[in-house]
């Protein structure tokens, strides 16, 4: 899964380099990967800085750190080579696109957890509550005897 998911964003990448380079040419293409590089450098030091004042504040914990994860990840995508992993991590990074791409970010992710964590779900159709359970009373249990006699476990 994780061979097929990088080769798909090899080929993405090399046949969005491959058709700027085909309708600019090279020169430009090679100023675009520079300048991106250089303006996503900046974008994310900023937004880093802004992000870590966010979470020193509390002011919206939650939504802090939702933010902060989206930063981080926006960060990385922009040191990841390539136009479109460029594009992604300034999506990221950007206030106004952040607040869009934070509901997408909480649906991939809660699919991902749902996938690899198994759920019981309490509320579901037919399931009648607590079920059947006994009344009783705990009677706590005290042994004296000494602590270092090997056959005796002392209980509280």
């Amino acid at each position: 899964m994780v061979m097929r998911t990088f080769f798909l964003y090899a080929v993405v990448e090399l046949a969005v380099l491959a058709a700027l380079t085909w309708s600019v040419g090279i020169g430009w293409t090679l100023l675009i990967l520079l300048a991106s590089s250089v303006i996503g450098v900046a974008l994310a030091g900023s937004q880093v800085k802004k992000q870590i004042l966010k979470l020193s504040t509390r002011t919206d914990p939650q939504g802090a750190v939702a933010d902060s994860m989206l930063v981080a990840l926006g960060t990385v995508l922009m040191f990841v080579p390539g136009i479109v992993s460029t594009a992604v991590g300034a999506l990221m990074l950007l206030p106004p696109t952040r607040r869009v791409v934070r509901p997408l970010a909480g649906m991939l992710l809660t699919r991902g957890i749902t996938r690899r964590v198994s759920v019981i779900n309490l509320t579901a159709p037919g399931y009648s509550g607590r079920g059947d359970y006994i009344d009783g009373e705990i009677v706590e249990e005290q042994v004296y005897a000494p602590v270092h006699d090997a056959n005796i476990v002392r209980r509280y």
